[in-house]
């Protein structure tokens, strides 16, 4: 653990800042800072569910914890199972999820879900029912009403929780969060978000491809999960471009737009918005077929948030620009010393503006030449998935509890809602969870599973 960080100071007047802000903080928030979870004795014995890809990076980093023993492994694609586990003698192996939790019930404390967006709630709402840590990658689930009823679930189980933002535990947006929060550029006028990244445009252009008989590696009805039945195709769902389609992914704001968000997130305290909206690719809203089957090429979505005593007015508007959709130009020459970065958050206050770049060495203020005096205390990055392990035998809280991250992934998601039905502002009704100016837009607020794969009681 850094011995040298500071203990997160959470005060009334800051979780509830104004009359206003109670309103739309749900009532299951309100108690969302008294759970603590149970320390297991000794090491903490883990469980990876999805080994390949990012979840083959999130094996390596808890596999690097001297403190974790790696109990049971699991993945649908067998040659992934086999090559992972070959790194971890004696451990034992399944291909799916629910035979592992419940075999492996008596022997593993905690859980990390590295799988499909569509399969985040089912996984990590069982293994919290079962009392189990458990670190998730974001984004939190697939749909708003997943996220809310796995939030309160963390919440009432006690265990600790990580949404797998691991940027959040960077030195630069750490020491970004103290920025805002110290009121370095002043009181926040607006905010905006992009990733704009090189190549991520032609990766979202999937195309159907020709059903073909699934590999004998791969567990094909597994990777469906709680997902609509429909044959196999090669090299466009597993395993990576699965995130361009709608019922497995949430699109490019719903994946980095949760390490762009976070910073801003919580430097700001937001709460739950009041409205969002979306504009999109004018070639994928005008093609019926990609509207029904895949996410859009690019988007902008703008959502208004009530304000606080960190912004200049009782509204705040934050606006998000992916693919080939930038944030205004006169916003972008705020930057001078170089081009814009292609990710990052960037807000603008009463007395200047601070950028955030993804992944960067630190938050830059601008103008540089007004801050180039300005001592800035820098607070030291962690390693996200170490301080999740902590804080599971008994450690300060987690950077991303699900208490914190679940409403910033209602939010988010809010956004693929809105790109679902292009141009149409969209009132919320953060407590009953509902679009009340536009009720077409609330089938989209959960998805019906597949017979089978329910989870009773929930969905």
């Amino acid at each position: 653990m850094d011995t040298n960080e500071q203990k997160p100071q959470v005060s009334r007047r800051n979780f509830l800042m104004s009359a206003a802000a109670v309103a739309i903080v749900p009532s299951f928030l309100m108690n969302a800072f008294t759970a603590s979870a149970k320390a297991p004795a000794g090491k903490l014995r883990h469980a990876c569910i999805g080994v390949g890809g990012m979840g083959g990076y999130d094996l390596s980093n808890f596999k690097s914890h001297p403190d974790v023993e790696i109990v049971a492994i699991c993945d649908v694609d067998a040659d992934i199972l086999k090559k992972a586990a070959e790194g971890i003698p004696g451990v034992r192996t399944y291909a799916d999820w629910r035979e592992l939790l419940k075999k492996e019930g008596k022997n593993i404390d905690s859980v990390n879900v590295s799988v499909p967006d569509h399969m985040h709630f089912s996984i990590a709402y069982k293994a919290i029912k079962a009392g189990k840590h458990v670190y998730c990658q974001k984004p939190l689930c697939h749909d708003v009403a997943e996220v809310r009823s796995l939030t309160k679930a963390a919440i009432k189980a006690g265990v600790t929780t990580q949404l797998g933002t691991q940027i959040a535990s960077s030195a630069c947006d750490r020491t970004a969060v103290q920025l805002i929060k110290d009121g370095a550029i002043g009181k926040i006028k607006h905010a905006y978000l992009c990733s704009n990244r090189s190549g991520a445009v032609e990766f979202r252009m999937v195309e159907p491809q020709p059903a073909q008989n699934p590999p004998a590696n791969l567990s094909w009805d597994l990777w469906l999960g709680t997902g609509p039945v429909r044959p196999y195709a090669p090299g466009i769902y597993h395993q990576a471009k699965w995130r361009s389609w709608q019922d497995f992914g949430t699109g490019w704001s719903g994946d980095i737009g949760c390490h762009i968000f976070d910073a801003v997130w919580k430097g700001l305290g937001l709460k739950a918005p009041v409205s969002v909206q979306a504009e999109v690719h004018q070639g994928w809203k005008n093609s019926p077929d990609k509207r029904k089957e895949n996410w859009p090429w690019a988007d902008h979505i703008t959502w208004v948030f009530p304000g606080n005593s960190f912004t200049e007015s009782e509204k705040l508007t934050l606006e998000w620009f992916d693919g080939e959709m930038f944030p205004p130009e006169d916003v972008r020459k705020l930057y001078t010393p170089g081009k814009y970065p292609e990710e990052c958050a960037l807000l603008v206050g009463t007395d200047g503006a601070l950028l955030i770049p993804h992944g960067g060495e630190k938050p830059i203020l601008l103008p540089e030449d007004k801050f180039k005096d300005k001592e800035v205390r820098k607070i030291e990055g962690r390693n996200h998935y170490h301080h999740f392990v902590n804080a599971c035998l008994g450690g300060e809280k987690t950077e991303s509890h699900f208490a914190q991250s679940g409403p910033m992934t209602e939010a988010i998601l809010l956004g693929t809602v809105a790109i679902r039905v292009p141009d149409q502002l969209l009132q919320w009704d953060a407590e009953n969870m509902k679009f009340p100016n536009y009720p077409e837009a609330n089938k989209y607020i959960r998805r019906k599973y597949r017979k089978g794969w329910e989870i009773e009681g929930e969905f």
